[in-house]
């Protein structure tokens, strides 16, 4: 199997992949982006068709390129972010190698080896972004094998007219639960499932306000200070116009969690129960690490502690995009970019 040697990996090239290659190219370093996809565009191809950022696109830029305006939109949809992630590939010439699906990571004296079904890179440094999406969360709930009609997760809805005419459940109380909801509420019988009331943001808050919290967040507990509270403190749904126009025509009725399901449909604690014919599970995303399961860092929680984006335990390993925990607002387009310039600083700290 052919071996290569570069300084870094980068596994991953969605959106996190992109700006830490930006930064990584700002810091002279020789590197390559190991991409599972076959186009650009990360998770961004795959959404439902009706998404649509949460900010306009002034304040959803990668790093060094602002996004242009779509015309007809204040807040892009999806088909215009992988427009842009695409151009931005190609402005920068990104040595991205694909589709490269990437097996594991190994120690290998002073480096990682980073083994794949596209060959075998020996780095320095392996930066891994490899997002949430590709690992969607069910909850366990009783009977949930038991349903006759069709189940699918956030990652499988695309349209409101495949489900045209028939009972809905939609399980969840974040973004993508709400907007889901949204989008099937005018030609489906919809339930609207979620763990407590769901929590809509002022209408005039949007994904400026949010980074803006996930930062004064980060900051305070950095400094020591009291917790903030981040984008938790102000609510769980950003009331983008879809959002908004089914919430105000009353069509957004959320019913607390069932209990269980039964094969024509979900039963409350008190024994109702209503008939469906699909249940429609946004219930979240855990990180997709497998590959990282060689170098045995996930703690008794599965959860790879890290200092920044550096892994506490492998100083040249970096995690990005994952969440608050790999840096403020680091799963979205404009928060990425600060973590990620971090991440390539310490990067070429470490194997220069």
């Amino acid at each position: 199997m052919t071996e290569r040697h570069v300084d870094v990996v980068v596994i991953g090239g969605g959106q996190a992949g992109l700006a830490a290659s930006f930064h990584l190219r700002r810091q002279g370093l020789d590197f390559v982006v190991l991409d599972a996809q076959s186009t650009p565009g990360g998770a961004w191809q795959h959404t439902w068709d009706s998404l649509h950022l949460f900010s306009p696109a002034a304040f959803s830029s990668l790093p060094g390129r602002p996004m242009p305006v779509q015309v007809g939109e204040i807040y892009p949809d999806a088909r215009h972010v992988v427009e842009y992630v695409t151009e931005y590939e190609q402005r920068y010439a990104m040595p991205i190698v694909r589709p490269v699906r990437v097996r594991g990571v190994h120690r290998d004296g002073a480096f990682l080896r980073v083994e794949s079904d596209g060959g075998v890179w020996r780095a320095r440094a392996v930066i891994s972004a490899t997002g949430t999406w590709w690992r969607p969360f069910l909850p366990a709930v009783a009977g949930r094998t038991a349903f006759a009609g069709r189940q699918l997760h956030t990652v499988e809805y695309r349209s409101p007219a495949d489900f045209a005419g028939q009972r809905v459940v939609v399980v969840g109380g974040g973004n993508s639960g709400a907007q889901i909801a949204a989008d099937l509420a005018y030609d489906t019988e919809l339930t609207w499932v979620t763990q407590r009331p769901p929590r809509f943001l002022p209408d005039d808050i949007d994904g400026r306000a949010l980074f803006d919290a996930a930062t004064a967040r980060r900051r305070a507990l950095d400094a020591g200070r009291t917790d903030t509270g981040g984008v938790a403190s102000l609510g769980d749904i950003v009331a983008v116009p879809p959002v908004r126009e089914a919430r105000d025509a009353g069509l957004l009725k959320a019913s607390p969690m069932f209990t269980r399901i039964e094969r024509d449909g979900v039963v409350w604690a008190d024994g109702t129960h209503t008939a469906a014919d699909a249940i429609i599970w946004c219930t979240g995303f855990r990180p997709a690490l497998s590959h990282l399961a060689p170098l045995q860092l996930r703690g008794t929680r599965g959860h790879i502690a890290t200092v920044g984006t550096r892994a506490a335990d492998e100083p040249r390993l970096h995690l990005l995009g994952y969440g608050d925990w790999t840096g403020p607002a680091s799963a979205t387009l404009i928060g990425v970019g600060r973590p990620a310039r971090e991440a390539a600083r310490e990067v070429a700290a470490l194997v220069r």
